[in-house]
Parts: C-alpha cells; sequence; structure tokens
C-alpha cells in the first residue's frame, strides 16, 4: 500500500505547517499550478519523492533535457527548470515509490497562453504516451517481465465530461477518455477546476463505453487529497481531503 499526497492549483498553509509531516505520504503528487519551491518543501519535509504535470500557469518546460551531466536547454547547462529533485512525469510513464505513472500536462488552448493545447494537439501528445506504453509492455513480455500497468493518469486538466467546466479556460479534454480506456489506471488525478467552496464530485470514466463497472476514479484535488493505493490494484480509498486552500 502506497500513501498519496496529491495537491493542485492552491497551496495550502497547513501542509507547510506540520500537516505534511503527519500525513506522512510515501508519494508526492502535483497536479499543476503550484510554485515550485512549495512541492518541493513538501516532498522535503514529508521525505517523500515528487512526481509533479505543469499547469496553465506554470513556466513553459518544452525544450529542457536532462543527461548524465545535468540540465541542458539548446545544448547549453541550465539549473532544474522545475521543481528541484521533482519527476516531471509529462507525456511519459514513469516509476516512482513503487507506483507507474502516467502524466499529461497543460489545459485547453484559450489566450495562448504556456501549455496550454487545443484538442488535436493533446490529442497527438495523448495518443504518442499510449503508444511508447504498449511499445514498453511489449518490450517487457518478450524478456519474461511482468508489463504491469498504469496505477494512476496524472493530469492537470480534467477530462472532458468528467468534472469540467463549460467556460473556455475550463473546458476539459475528450482524448484524456480515450487515454483513460486506453491505459486503464486505477484513477485520473486532476486540478485546475477550482471549488470555489464546493465540494466537487468524484466521477469514474469507464474504461469501456458500454460497460460502466470498471473504471477510473476522476479525482479533483485542488487543494489536497491523500489516498492509499496498492500497485496493480483496482482503486483508491480516499483518507484526508480539503476542497481548496
Amino acid at each position: 500500500m502506497v500513501r498519496v499526497l496529491a495537491v493542485a492549483d492552491e497551496v495550502v498553509d497547513g501542509l507547510l505547517c506540520g500537516l505534511a509531516e503527519q500525513i506522512a505520504p510515501d508519494l508526492v503528487l502535483g497536479a499543476g499550478d503550484l510554485p515550485f519551491d512549495y512541492l518541493e518543501t513538501l516532498a522535503t519535509r514529508s521525505g517523500a519523492p515528487c512526481v509533479y504535470v505543469p499547469g496553465n500557469h506554470d513556466r513553459d518546460l518544452s525544450g529542457f533535457r536532462r543527461g548524465r551531466s545535468g540540465w541542458t536547454q539548446a545544448g547549453l547547462p541550465v539549473v532544474d527548470p522545475g521543481p528541484r529533485g521533482a519527476v516531471n512525469a509529462d507525456g511519459r510513464v514513469v516509476s516512482v515509490a513503487g507506483l507507474r505513472i502516467a502524466g499529461l500536462g497543460g489545459s485547453i488552448h484559450y489566450n495562448g497562453g504556456p501549455n496550454q493545447y487545443r484538442e488535436q494537439t493533446q490529442r497527438r501528445r495523448a495518443r504518442a504516451l499510449s503508444r511508447r506504453e504498449a511499445i514498453a509492455s511489449r518490450v517487457r513480455r518478450m524478456r519474461g517481465r511482468d508489463p504491469g500497468r498504469v496505477d494512476i493518469l496524472l493530469t492537470h486538466s480534467p477530462a472532458q465530461g468528467y468534472g469540467d467546466e463549460t467556460d473556455a479556460p475550463h473546458r476539459g479534454f475528450a482524448c484524456l477518455v480515450d487515454l483513460v480506456r486506453a491505459l486503464r489506471p486505477q484513477a485520473l488525478v486532476h486540478g485546475h477546476v477550482h471549488p470555489y467552496g464546493t465540494r466537487p464530485e468524484d466521477l469514474r470514466i469507464p474504461y469501456a463505453a458500454d460497460d460502466a463497472a470498471a473504471a477510473a476514479l476522476s479525482l479533483n484535488t485542488v487543494g489536497y487529497s491523500v489516498f492509499d493505493i496498492t500497485p496493480g490494484g483496482t482503486g483508491i480509498a480516499i483518507t484526508r481531503r480539503r476542497h481548496g486552500a
């Protein structure tokens, strides 16, 4: 069992004043639009690794590469562009704290800012992620290893029809529904849609259009959520939550 602290969009001061240590997570997930030093502090104080994806208010992280000698951009050495020591899962599947996490950051395009994508562009990114995971699974099978499965799909935006809004900046991506059906994660963890005093409904995204029994939980984690998850399991158990700061 892995205990996860998931955060997004709004800084919760209590997490910086002893609550993170009290929760004692095995993993910190950042679903975007948070100060990078906030994620660094949560990871440091809890002693847990951090995995994140960028949101539409985060800096543009494209063009940065991490090699054996450190980070580069356009071939020149640079400092870590994201939260120091954290893992950027955007567009790939990473294995951290015993979990396999697929990431796809950004929001729908609405004003041309960083980390904004039109539906068609995000769909290409989602398909590329799905293809890479399918190839990696085949390679693991050929080598006689358990291919495993994706446990969490970490995004900034929600999937269309599952916790999004009708205004232009907060519309969800339809391609995330297809990505859930391709990867079959236990949960899609997202931010972006602020609750503003409400309690967002936890919805379930079916793995198949004609069968709602097997599904991934769509979890809005603006503020923070704490949940337990078993690698390769069938669902998560939410143990603590705050809807917004």
